[in-house]
């Protein structure tokens, strides 16, 4: 039912949105951005993870790693990933379709600064083979505008240098 949910969630908060449904999988951010024909960056993945006992959603660029460090500052503790079936048992999402949308129950929703480098960024749809392709600025509304600095975008190879 995660599928549905997403779509009815969207239906009711966002109907000018439009879950895509791929015949080829979308399940890694790879896969995805190859799929969709962008950047890995503009897969907006969505991490979920544990902080001092309380639960949230992270949604970061697709080529951005959870840095410790940023990450305790921002939530003010220690994040850990959450296995695939505690993330699937809290969003009703299975790995490689979780999003902020179409939640059981609502988590604090979190956005990185990372994905603001992008206009458009395209999430995961509720399943391995769904995804909605959105502005930055309309992923921040429907998710409550919470703005983060916890993780590292990939360096490249002109700044390494």
């Amino acid at each position: 039912m995660s599928l549905a949910s997403v779509q009815a969630d969207l239906a009711a908060r966002a109907p000018d949105l439009m879950v895509e449904v791929t015949e080829h999988s979308t399940a890694t951010v790879q896969l995805a951005a190859q799929v969709h024909g962008v950047e890995p960056g503009q897969i907006a993945k969505t991490l979920c993870i544990r902080v001092n006992g309380e639960v949230l959603l992270l949604v970061t660029r697709g080529d951005a790693r959870l840095d410790n460090q940023k990450s305790k500052a921002a939530f003010g503790g220690r994040p850990r990933m959450l296995g695939a079936e505690e993330v699937e048992q809290l969003t009703s999402h299975q790995v490689g379709g979780v999003c902020p949308f179409g939640l059981p129950q609502p988590l604090p929703i979190y956005l990185d600064a990372s994905l603001r480098v992008y206009d458009l960024v395209i999430p995961a749809g509720g399943s391995t083979h769904a995804s909605v392709r959105l502005s930055v600025e309309r992923l921040a509304e429907l998710c409550g505008g919470k703005w983060v600095d916890a993780c590292q975008p990939p360096v490249e190879i002109a700044e390494a240098g």
